[in-house]
């Protein structure tokens, strides 16, 4: 039985990773903007393999030796697979399917995420997750305006659909091999992964660089800071905390990704989509804080029901 003080710390540490990922999400989100006008300049096989690669040599110097330990190259090149087949089966799928009905589907790992912990792990996560997870999801099918009921699943859906299935399966084995040490590492390890899966893509692909400002631009900051940078941020939050929850905290990723837009003077937002975002933050707030409300009441109650001496 764990003590009170470790079960604040505990909580401490957990409130910390939260944050940090929250930060990390809204950090993701800016991401899209930048992609959307890097893609204007280079295939998406060309960006990928350059954006990954600058960010695995920015991590290999920091790593050195430390990625060659054979734990660390099994696990990197399992979780650097699955990290591939997200970025991939999203973008091959993106020709045949309505970006608003991709940015749905991917989403879906916030479902996904529990669904596979729960069959694969038998991991059960609280009611409160499960409250989060069907409001995040409500909320994102309102904020993308997506109607996959419409004319069935195209083949770019399904392909779609696999790629949430490859982002909820990184964030199980993510928190299942993730460690205090060794980050920098395995993340290393991954982006080489998908440098070198990107790389052999490129002769089945039509290749198109234009070595503009912008695009070199994007290549750098996708590559040190949405990818080295913030896997590694998503890696060492892992650690202390859950998989469900860094699910639901990175399903908000659409909407700091709309608030940018509009900002941004690309888009204008109605009521539904206003509307979606707020279910996709409440439902975080409802596996975030719902637990914590309920232990409490819990520990009220048995308070209450003590004899008394």
């Amino acid at each position: 039985m764990s003590s009170p003080s470790s079960s604040s710390t505990n909580d401490a540490a957990r409130l910390r990773a939260d944050g940090a990922l929250v930060l990390m999400t809204a950090f993701w989100g800016t991401t899209f903007v930048v992609v959307k006008g890097a893609l204007g300049h280079g295939d998406p096989y060309s960006f990928l393999t350059l954006r990954f690669t600058l960010g695995a040599l920015a991590l290999t110097a920091v790593a050195r030796r430390e990625m060659l330990e054979p734990q660390t190259l099994r696990r990197g090149l399992l979780l650097g697979v699955f990290l591939f087949l997200g970025f991939v089966l999203q973008t091959v799928g993106l020709v045949s399917t309505t970006p608003s009905r991709s940015a749905f589907i991917t989403g879906l790992y916030v479902v996904f995420v529990p669904l596979l912990g729960l069959i694969l792990f038998r991991r059960m996560p609280r009611v409160t997750s499960w409250v989060g997870v069907v409001l995040a999801a409500v909320g994102l099918r309102y904020l993308t305006g997506a109607d996959v009921g419409e004319g069935g699943l195209s083949v770019g859906d399904w392909l779609t659909l696999g790629c949430a299935m490859a982002y909820a399966l990184h964030i199980l084995l993510t928190e299942r091999y993730a460690s205090k040490t060794g980050v920098v590492a395995l993340v290393a390890v991954q982006l080489w992964v998908v440098t070198v899966l990107s790389a052999l893509c490129l002769p089945f692909t039509e290749t198109r660089v234009e070595w503009t400002p912008s695009f070199i631009g994007a290549v750098a900051f996708c590559g040190l800071l949405a990818s080295a940078l913030a896997l590694c941020v998503q890696t060492w939050a892992q650690v202390r905390t859950t998989a469900v929850r860094v699910a639901l905290i990175c399903s908000m990723e659409p909407v700091f990704t709309a608030v940018y837009s509009v900002w941004l003077g690309y888009e204008t937002l109605g009521v539904r989509e206003w509307g979606g975002g707020g279910l996709i933050v409440v439902g975080v707030l409802v596996a975030e804080l719902g637990g914590h409300l309920l232990e409490r009441l819990r520990g009220r109650g048995a308070t209450e029901q003590l004899p008394e001496v």
